[in-house]
């Protein structure tokens, strides 16, 4: 029988995550010969500036596999409420179909904000709860135009 080690870090050598990553890349495009491969993500960000030209809210996103992924989106408190957060949001929509996103997902709480993201269109499609301990996680998409 072979003996392996498990190493759990979070500072792992370059060159180990690169290798793991080619790994699935390869293992991907072996099941489906025509997937878009997971490097070809996209990472982007959207800021909203104030007229002081300070960040006052923003959006962390990527695309890949057709999807937008929205990782996060805050908007600073004085700005809520005032449809500044939507603008935001539909920016980042109108611009992930430059990068062949024709979907978006976004992970949201239920402290957080699952009533914007219906607002602006998303259906809800799963639910986590306990996630975190107490709370609830929302996943929502949205077609994209």
């Amino acid at each position: 029988m072979n003996t392996i080690s498990i190493e759990i870090t979070q500072t792992p050598d370059p060159k180990d995550s690169k290798h793991i990553s080619q790994g699935i890349v390869n293992f991907n495009q072996a099941m489906i010969p025509d997937l878009e491969p997971i490097e070809a993500e996209v990472k982007f960000f959207a800021f909203a500036r104030n007229q002081e030209g300070e960040v006052i809210g923003g959006i962390r996103a990527t695309c890949y596999w057709n999807t937008l992924h929205i990782k996060l989106l805050w908007l600073d408190q004085n700005y809520r409420g005032q449809g500044m957060g939507q603008q935001l949001l539909k920016q980042t929509e109108q611009f992930a179909p430059k990068h062949d996103c024709q979907k978006a997902l976004v992970e949201t709480t239920s402290w957080q904000a699952k009533p914007f993201y219906e607002k602006a269109g998303y259906n809800h499609i799963a639910t986590i709860n306990d996630r975190p301990k107490g709370h609830v996680s929302h996943y929502l998409t949205k077609e994209l135009d």
